[in-house]
């Protein structure tokens, strides 16, 4: 570990004791290396005392039940150094990646994050969401370093301590699943740029040990919500009938459905709708992604 790092690195895991050890030991070997922080929602299978024995350096805070990504902001009640980048138990920052995104932090005072470039393992061919990224439509201030964004990847991302606080981190509402998408949008609407950068480079060897199944409903059932949380009426109907139509026809699009109506409630007393610059950069969003294999609910 290095005295002198601007950023700490949080990681949230469940029940993928081996993957997060894996992990742990590329970003703790890193030549830019970053105090780290891990997040264990409940592990039955000896993540704690793993991570324990390997890894005395590094921080562990056990929760009492899986607390999905607000397990996120537990870790960064704790994070003293100006910048936090998440990483995900199948994720890993490339060397240099992590000092190149706390420069570009530092360098620009109104950008909130910085989101990587993703290199899937093993050919470390590009996520699909890169080119999105990439290519995105959103217009930005001319000082940004890159892309101007409206949504972020977590465990692609180094976010602005204090930005992430303002915007109120991630929503124990949703849990998981799509959960950047509002915290990306309360970032904006509170005045913080986020921007996409080619030289901060992140591998991800995604996990088997997944319940795909549960995850696309999750995705589902939070894209619905942030619709209605943070959308205008017109713009919330039309894309509600995009997704609905994009989704499989079975039982789990069925229940994703149901959950989100179950939450109507709370969203409607929740809805804050976001300034109309933000809306403009969606509508183009949506418009550039028509066609793309991203971001599509299926398992």
């Amino acid at each position: 570990m290095t005295g002198e790092s601007r950023a700490t690195v949080v990681v949230i895991t469940h029940n993928r004791r081996e993957e997060l050890l894996t992990t742990l030991g590329w970003m703790t070997g890193l030549p830019d290396a970053a105090p780290v922080i891990v997040v264990d929602n409940a592990s039955t299978d000896g993540t704690a005392a793993a991570v324990r024995l390997l890894f005395p350096d590094v921080e562990l805070i056990r929760a009492g039940e899986n607390l999905g990504a607000v397990a996120r902001n537990l870790a960064v009640e704790r994070v003293r150094t100006p910048y936090v980048a998440f990483c995900d138990d199948d994720t890993r920052w490339e060397p240099g990646a992590l000092r190149r995104a706390a420069e570009l932090l530092d360098e620009h005072p109104g950008l909130g994050s910085v989101t990587g470039k993703c290199l899937v393992e093993p050919r470390l061919t590009e996520d699909p969401i890169t080119p999105e990224l990439r290519e995105s439509p959103v217009r930005g201030p001319d000082w940004l370093p890159g892309p101007a964004l409206l949504g972020v990847m977590a465990g692609l991302s180094m976010f602005r301590v204090t930005a992430f606080r303002e915007a109120g981190g991630f929503s124990p509402r949703l849990w998981l699943g799509g959960e950047e998408e509002l915290l990306a949008l309360d970032l904006a609407a509170a005045g913080w740029w986020m921007c996409w950068a080619e030289d901060v480079v992140i591998r991800h060897a995604p996990s088997r040990q997944r319940d795909s199944r549960r995850r696309r409903q999750l995705g589902i059932r939070n894209t619905l919500w942030v619709l209605w949380l943070r959308r205008p009426v017109v713009s919330a109907v039309r894309r509600t009938l995009a997704v609905l139509r994009g989704a499989p026809p079975d039982r789990a699009t069925a229940s994703a459905v149901a959950e989100a109506v179950r939450g109507l409630g709370w969203v409607a007393r929740e809805r804050r709708v976001v300034p109309g610059w933000v809306e403009e950069g969606l509508r183009a969003l949506e418009s550039a992604r028509e066609g793309t294999s991203a971001r599509q609910y299926v398992d």
